[in-house]
């Protein structure tokens, strides 16, 4: 019988050819490297994501993606020094400060000696190397099968693991910034992991940012388990170079009572996908799910969210708002499961689209899949443009054409950006998304 093999595109080639090489060099040890062969097995088998694989249908990375960056240097004084500021978002307010560059973690641009008893932190490169059993554990244990995924788990260079002990607050922000320092283009795999002990709570924004004319790719993950009791807010926010590649994957498990906020703001990258996988593991969990999403020129965003109520009395509120310009293309997929021992399960999920060009297009599909008879759930989505009548009304009173419709989008913006509870991050967000308006005035 002859044997098969398939035709792979020269990227994908090129990935096999790069992991071939850099398999022993990467941090671990052999428990680590079977976790990465397995994901790249996995990865190579399928080849990159196209049209005809569902949840990529309208982001074909096969096409997208048209060459594999070679992958970061660790960081010289040089590219440090780059990142030396911390991101914009939360410059003006006190936080703790975790730093990575080109997808190593800088102890030296780092607050690790200022975090609070009851808090363990250490590079994911030094978890890997230990074998940390706890790391180990959690690692991948809520992943779902994802080409995206698949990569991270077999390329992660380094990232941070914070471990929360219960009943523990954080007080202060933790700001997690990556930053990609290169102006040649490279690739960076992060992958971070956070525990949060029954009853423990704490705030992270997680920022990546890069050179303003750098071609680089970012493929970050970042893994949550919540114990019961326990509270998260998450703030990401992604500003990388117009000419970037960027997937950033959130994997969260609730336990029992254990509550969720996210928000994701997004203006940055060529192409961006934003994957959020959240899994309801105890009974009468909370999650509010959010996010922003400003795309200009020919630019390509997608946010693609899976929810899934797998124990009884869970709550989901999900709230997208993406305004386009230009020739740009927006994507949401957002799917609510609700399993079939999942009664009293309370799901609420919305999409919007706000169109400022003839040519930008938005594409949105949301999804339910309920097999519990006892729930309340529904989902919604809206496209169109700025309301004509609002419009006149503005320049009736004197505002120019170009200053009503930021009012319009700021305000349409606003709603989503409302769902975080931290006032100094919302007011950063809210001056963020006015400035992004202006440079497209």
């Amino acid at each position: 019988m002859a044997e098969i093999h398939p035709i792979r595109t020269a990227t994908e080639t090129a990935l096999v050819e790069a992991y071939g090489m850099l398999r022993e060099m990467l941090p671990g040890n052999d428990e680590t490297r079977l976790l990465r062969d397995s994901a790249f097995a996995a990865f190579r088998d399928a080849g990159l994501p196209h049209r005809r694989v569902e949840d990529w249908k309208y982001t074909d990375l096969r096409a997208l993606m048209r060459e594999a960056r070679p992958l970061a240097a660790a960081p010289d004084a040089v590219a440090a020094d780059k990142a030396r500021l911390p991101s914009e978002v939360i410059r003006d307010q006190a936080h703790l400060r975790l730093t990575i560059v080109d997808g190593s973690f800088v102890p030296a641009l780092s607050d690790v000696g200022l975090l609070p008893a009851g808090v363990r932190m250490l590079s994911l490169a030094e978890a890997l190397a230990e074998g940390d059993p706890l790391v180990m554990e959690k690692l991948g244990a809520i992943a779902p099968e994802n080409a995206a995924l698949q990569l991270n788990a077999a390329f992660m260079t380094d990232g941070v693991v914070l471990l929360v002990e219960p009943g523990t607050t954080v007080a202060l922000p933790v700001l997690l910034q990556s930053v990609q320092s290169s102006e040649a283009g490279t690739a960076a795999y992060t992958r971070s992991l956070v525990v949060l002990g029954e009853g423990a709570s704490m705030t992270l924004v997680d920022c990546y940012e890069g050179a303003a004319s750098a071609s680089n790719q970012t493929n970050a993950a970042i893994e949550v388990h919540l114990a019961a009791g326990a509270r998260f807010d998450r703030i990401g926010v992604q500003v990388e170079s117009h000419k970037s590649l960027h997937i950033s994957s959130l994997m969260v498990s609730l336990g029992r009572g254990a509550s969720l906020s996210s928000f994701a703001f997004a203006a940055g990258a060529a192409v961006a996908r934003n994957q959020l996988f959240v899994t309801y593991a105890g009974e009468d969990a909370r999650a509010v799910i959010a996010g922003a999403t400003m795309l200009a020129g020919k630019r390509h965003g997608d946010t693609t969210l899976v929810v899934d109520h797998a124990v009884p009395g869970g709550g989901s509120r999900e709230l997208f708002q993406a305004v386009m310009d230009g020739e740009s293309r927006s994507v949401f997929q957002g799917k609510i499961i609700v399993r079939p021992h999942a009664q009293k399960t309370d799901g609420r999920m919305m999409s919007r689209s706000l169109l400022l060009s003839d040519d930008a297009e938005a594409y949105n599909k949301p999804e339910l899949e309920i097999f519990a008879d006892d729930v309340q759930c529904a989902h919604g989505a809206t496209c169109g443009q700025l309301d004509e009548d609002l419009l006149f009304f503005c320049k009736a009173r004197g505002i120019p054409q170009a200053e009503a419709e930021a009012i319009l989008v700021q305000a349409f913006l606003g709603e989503a950006i409302e769902t975080v509870a931290n006032e100094g991050l919302k007011l950063a967000l809210a001056g963020m998304a006015e400035r992004w308006l202006k440079s497209r005035a």
